[in-house]
C-alpha cells in the first residue's frame, strides 16, 4: 500500500483503535522511512495525545492511553535482547511496537504484525509517499488486517 503522511497517520490511527493488550507490531525500514510517524498514528488510535518521540537512545518509551503503548527501538541493543526485560512489555497490559525488530531474529515471538516501510520504492514516483507492506504472523494479525484494510 502507498500512503502520503496524512493517509499513513489515518491508517495507523485506525489500526490503533483495533489493538488489544499484548499485541505486537514490528516496524522495519531505513532511517527516515516513517516508522515513528506511523507510531504517532497508532498512539492516536490508543487515545494517547502526548508527543511521540523516537526511542532510539532510551530503548523504550512508555505512553498511557486506552492501553499502554510500549515503543521500543532495538537497534542499539545489537545481538543482546536480554539487555532489557522485553518480556515485561510483550506480555504486559499494553501494546508493544518494536522498531528494527527484525534484528531480534529468533527472539521475536511467533505471532506479531510486521510492517515494512520502503521509502525508496515510493520515492521514485512521489517523494511524499511511502510504500508499506503489512505481513501478519499468526491468526490474530490476519484477522486484525481484515478489519483495517482499506
Amino acid at each position: 500500500m502507498k500512503f502520503n503522511e496524512k493517509e499513513m497517520l489515518q491508517f495507523a490511527q485506525k489500526l490503533g483503535r483495533e489493538l488489544k493488550p499484548q499485541d505486537i507490531i514490528v516496524l522495519t525500514g531505513e532511517l527516515g522511512a516513517g516508522k515513528t510517524t506511523f507510531v504517532k498514528g497508532l498512539a492516536l488510535g490508543l487515545d494517547i495525545h502526548q508527543m511521540i518521540k523516537s526511542p532510539t537512545y532510551t530503548i523504550v518509551r512508555e505512553y498511557e492511553g486506552r492501553l499502554p503503548l510500549y515503543h521500543m527501538d532495538v537497534y542499539r541493543i545489537g545481538d543482546d535482547p536480554d539487555s532489557f526485560d522485553m518480556d515485561d512489555y510483550l506480555f504486559g497490559d499494553g501494546v508493544s511496537v518494536i522498531e528494527w525488530g527484525e534484528l531480534l531474529g529468533h527472539d521475536l515471538p511467533e505471532a506479531y504484525l510486521e510492517i515494512i516501510f520502503d521509502k525508496y520504492a515510493s520515492s521514485l514516483v512521489n517523494e511524499n509517499e511511502r510504500e508499506i507492506n503489512l505481513i501478519p504472523h499468526g491468526t490474530r494479525y490476519e484477522q486484525l488486517l481484515k478489519k483495517v484494510q482499506l
